[in-house]
């Protein structure tokens, strides 16, 4: 890597988070740019080229895996690093099936994240302690990928959400609350979930998730 700044693009549908991430890592890298869905990450990252992008995994327009499909052939010098809220199995093994060369959780500090992107854009692989795991399980063939993935693939990304907090033991009310919806849009999501993954009940949605680590 050569002395100039590493140069990044933050990609993050909360524009406070994007503020704070810029915050934390200025003064070591050079931001050149944000962007806030699918649409506006594709435009940023074939316009201004970044060393790296730091890219959530949930965003509007198709998510984080779907930025990295449009873009990734069009600037193979870019690297992806994923930071997310998220420490569920399907979401890192995603992710990085689907280009990221690491994947950290927004619970990293200023100082770690700023060492994890200048990893990434010198070729290493950086995961959180605990996401690792799951990369080397799925490598090794202890989490069945391709069978988890067509069960996921079956649910709409709110869905998804719902089943999470669900089969965390959430209250429906909870799960309403978390998400900014109705219960009674919560009753018809987990009713959907339920049927689709062919369950019937909580504890069985419990266990199934449990046993594909997405809790």
């Amino acid at each position: 890597m050569s002395s100039e700044p590493v140069t990044v693009v933050v990609v993050d549908d909360h524009a406070m988070f994007r503020t704070g991430v810029r915050a934390e890592i200025a003064g070591s890298v050079r931001v050149l740019g944000e962007a806030e869905d699918v649409d506006t990450a594709v435009a940023a990252v074939l316009n201004l080229r970044p060393d790296v992008v730091l890219l959530d995994v949930h965003l509007p327009g198709g998510g984080g895996v779907e930025v990295m499909r449009r873009v990734a052939s069009r600037v193979p010098e870019t690297r992806f690093l994923a930071l997310s809220v998220s420490d569920a199995a399907e979401d890192v093994i995603g992710t990085i099936r689907g280009g990221a060369r690491g994947y950290v959780t927004k619970t990293i500090t200023g100082s770690e994240l700023v060492a994890a992107i200048a990893r990434v854009a010198d070729g290493d692989a950086v995961f959180s302690p605990r996401l690792a795991g799951f990369v080397l399980d799925a490598f090794a063939g202890s989490i069945e990928v391709a069978h988890v993935d067509e069960d996921l693939d079956r649910l709409t990304e709110r869905e998804r959400e719902v089943m999470r907090l669900i089969a965390r033991g959430y209250a429906y009310k909870e799960v309403a609350a978390a998400l900014f919806i109705s219960v009674k849009t919560v009753e018809t999501h987990v009713s959907r979930v339920l049927r689709k993954l062919q369950l019937s009940s909580r504890h069985e949605l419990t266990r199934w998730a449990s046993d594909r680590r997405l809790l």
